[in-house]
């Protein structure tokens, strides 16, 4: 009868420590992915990366809606990329200090992350944080996008970023698995 009250209290011990560090382990792993999309590209990629990590997303919307038509939205996104412009964003992320690993995707404008990219980095702390970088594009300037996202959270740790053409997602899970973000 000893025995099976110490199997049994042992049993419920290795329990209780087994679920406080699955729950542990779930927060240190907390994953946000944060995407502006125009086209409807990103936003497609994103919630693929965030069904195949489990992550929350988050879309990065802006205050004044950039054209729906595509000529009138580049001559915007050029003349913001050429005043160095900070176009503001209408909402926030809930709870940032609980993320861990935050992606962060966009399309590729004019040869680069769109400045409303520039606007998240520098509204947010990444000290702590892994910064994982995607993008979409047509042809070109992946890499250049990439590091830009890289280049606006210094303080972040980095994994490797992709870039996906249009909505493509081909080659995603494996880089997922590659970086190490899930198994």
């Amino acid at each position: 009868m000893k025995t099976k009250i110490l199997l049994l209290a042992a049993l419920i011990l290795f329990g209780i420590n087994g679920y406080a560090r699955n729950n542990a382990t779930e927060k240190a792993n907390k994953i946000l992915v944060v995407y502006f999309s125009w086209s409807g590209n990103t936003e497609y990629v994103a919630r693929h990366i965030a069904g195949l990590t489990g992550g929350t997303l988050f879309r990065i919307e802006p205050e004044k809606p950039y054209p729906t038509d595509y000529k009138p939205c580049t001559e915007v996104a050029k003349a913001e990329k050429d005043s160095n412009a900070r176009p503001a964003i209408k909402n926030k992320v809930a709870d940032w200090d609980t993320y861990d690993t935050v992606f962060i995707g966009c399309p590729v404008w004019w040869w680069t992350a769109p400045m409303i990219i520039n606007t998240f980095a520098e509204s947010y702390d990444f000290k702590g944080k892994t910064v994982v970088p995607f993008c979409t594009y047509a042809s070109t300037y992946r890499d250049e996008t990439l590091a830009r996202i890289v280049e606006l959270t210094p303080d972040a740790t980095h994994l490797k970023g992709f870039g996906a053409v249009d909505r493509d997602t081909t080659g995603i899970e494996a880089w997922l698995k590659e970086i190490k973000v899930i198994k």
